[in-house]
């Protein structure tokens, strides 16, 4: 047989309070999101559904009418979605960085082929060509001494 403990309203009401300011504030402990809702209320202050409306309905409603009272996001929240909007721009600055950088490679790739193919064949018209003589280049020089 399950022995039951006697509840500690106060204490209940003491977590959800300090929940609730938690999540106002924008500095949750236990909730991943942060979001402003009921359910993320009990998230935070880790107590049952069944317990909060059961005991504690009136300070889930305070809760809810503070957060309408609000109207907007906290303030922790605020800075994390502007970070995000910047990152964003500078990411797609990047993106599109990367993009003219690959097109240029890719035309300084197809530059430098024509030109090796052209050398080849430059060289190639000189061998074939008897009118042209080739001058012994340097090292050969230092070999021959």
């Amino acid at each position: 047989m399950t022995i039951r403990r006697p509840r500690d309203l106060e204490s209940e009401r003491a977590a959800l309070r300090a929940a609730a300011d938690r999540l106002l504030a924008g500095t949750p402990l236990r909730s991943a999101s942060g979001k402003l809702t009921a359910s993320e209320l009990l998230r935070e202050s880790a107590l049952r559904r069944d317990v909060a409306y059961g005991d504690h309905k009136d300070l889930v409603e305070e809760f809810q009418a503070r957060v309408k009272a609000q109207r907007c996001t906290p303030s922790a929240m605020q800075e994390l979605a502007d970070e995000v909007a910047a990152l964003k721009k500078r990411l797609a600055a990047v993106t599109e960085e990367l993009a003219k950088e690959r097109t240029l490679t890719a035309a300084l790739r197809r530059i430098t082929a024509e030109l090796d193919l052209e050398l080849h064949q430059a060289r190639e018209e000189l061998e074939l060509s008897g009118n042209v003589a080739r001058l012994p280049t340097p090292r050969r020089q230092a070999s021959r001494r």
